[in-house]
């Protein structure tokens, strides 16, 4: 008996061998590197899978890559678990990956290490972009769990340092899937209130997986865009996150973040009060350097009532000496013609006698006469010099209606509007007293009708 032929079709063939396959393989784990990586516009990704020797066809659709915390790129060594299919069209088999990690290194270290450089191209660590934080902050915006020890932390190192300042405590998920949104949702609140000078985003240590939120690209995008000061101080001082560098301060711990923030009022009491020594011993040291000058200037100064007096000594003393040379003079003059009268008398004839008696007469009158003139100039002039020296005393303008303006203190006589300020008090001498006036408008060029 002719035993009679199973022929199959080439989709019956690839069917059959796909159930197997499937069968046989429906959950492995495979390791290798990858290559000729595509990422078409489907999202799916489509690769080459091989070790040192053989190779094998791998894609993983779209709805499984949205999961991936890596970019995958050719050259990856990673390890991942999927089911073995074949493409029945081409009749090749290959696996299809249900999930992928990185080889040796974890997806999330792959994660934050590709994050970190893509956030470092777009700018976002530049020290350019960073806001000094302030030196003593009106309040504190504390971003962090609220049950953990790191509030209490902060709240007693704040306290003890500088008590006071208010502390506005904005509770957050710092972990788990809602922790992202909740961090970015309060760094947005705080900024809209602008309640805060200072923003401390906070929580303490833990695995990479425990500290994620403050590894996602929200969240640093988040404190970038705040317009208040951001200091993070997330996990230990061995821990760094991509929020730490986009931050504008990092701290080493929650503490260090504590002390940061505020100074020590005390130090700053003890520096003020120092201050205040050297201000004060400096302050005494000028007034008395003003008082010896204001002293010596006492000294040279002469009272104007005092040099009048003095001019008027002065006219008196040359007054007297005028008089004194005018009688000398006519002492001797006097004396002269007495001496001729006596020697014609003794020695001239009668007639002689008489025309030089006449003569004499006639001398001695012009002699009175030219003295009398000579006293009346002289007299004129005395008046006259007099009268200058009378009109020149302060004392006589300031009775005409005069008046000297001086800076208080100091006493300046001003001759210059530019040399007061709007505001500035001056004292005013009369001649019966003094004025203190306070300038209300300066003119420098206004028209004068005196």
């Amino acid at each position: 008996m002719i035993e009679q032929r199973r022929i199959y079709a080439v989709s019956e063939l690839n069917d059959q061998i796909r159930g197997m396959l499937e069968k046989s393989f429906s959950l492995i784990w495979i390791s290798g590197e990858v290559s000729n990586f595509r990422k078409p516009g489907s999202g799916h990704y489509y690769f080459t899978l091989k070790d040192s020797r053989s190779q094998i066809a791998a894609v993983m659709f779209r709805a499984q890559t949205q999961n991936l915390k890596f970019e995958l790129e050719d050259g990856h060594h990673i390890v991942g678990l999927g089911r073995i299919s074949v493409y029945e069209p081409r009749g090749v088999y290959q696996i299809i990956l249900e999930y992928l990690e990185p080889k040796g290194i974890g997806s999330l270290q792959i994660a934050y290490e590709q994050l970190k450089l893509k956030l470092a191209d777009d700018g976002l660590f530049d020290d350019i972009h960073k806001q000094p934080l302030p030196f003593l902050p009106d309040s504190i915006a504390v971003i962090t769990s609220p049950t953990g020890a790191v509030i209490h932390d902060i709240l007693h190192i704040v306290t003890r340092r500088f008590p006071g300042i208010p502390i506005e405590i904005v509770p957050v998920r710092v972990q788990g899937d809602q922790s992202v949104e909740d961090i970015e949702r309060a760094l947005n609140l705080v900024n809209g209130r602008r309640s805060s000078d200072v923003i401390i985003l906070a929580r303490g240590g833990g695995s990479l997986e425990d500290l994620q939120a403050f590894n996602s690209e929200r969240v640093a995008r988040a404190v970038f865009a705040s317009r208040i000061p951001v200091i993070s101080a997330i996990g230990h001082e061995t821990d760094f996150t991509i929020t730490d560098f986009v931050a504008d301060f990092r701290a080493s711990t929650p503490s260090a973040a504590a002390e940061q923030v505020v100074p020590l009022k005390s130090e700053w009491q003890r520096r003020c009060s120092d201050l205040t020594l050297r201000l004060t011993s400096r302050w005494h040291q000028h007034i008395d350097r003003l008082t010896g000058r204001l002293s010596e200037i006492n000294q040279r100064l002469v009272h104007p009532q005092k040099r009048i007096q003095n001019s008027w000594l002065r006219l008196d003393e040359l007054s007297g000496r005028m008089i004194q040379l005018i009688t000398a003079r006519l002492r001797h003059h006097q004396e002269h013609l007495t001496w001729r009268t006596a020697s014609l008398q003794s020695a001239a004839p009668r007639t002689l006698v008489g025309r030089l008696g006449t003569r004499r007469d006639h001398q001695y009158t012009q002699m009175v006469h030219l003295t009398r003139g000579v006293l009346a100039r002289q007299s004129s002039r005395l008046r006259e010099l007099a009268a200058r020296l009378h009109s020149l005393s302060p004392l006589s303008i300031l009775s005409r209606g005069y008046s000297i303006a001086r800076t208080i203190p100091g006493a300046s006589i001003i001759r210059h509007a530019s040399d007061v300020a709007i505001g500035q008090n001056l004292e005013v001498l009369l001649a019966d007293g003094l004025l203190v006036c306070r300038v209300e408008r300066i003119a420098a060029h206004a028209e004068t009708n005196i």
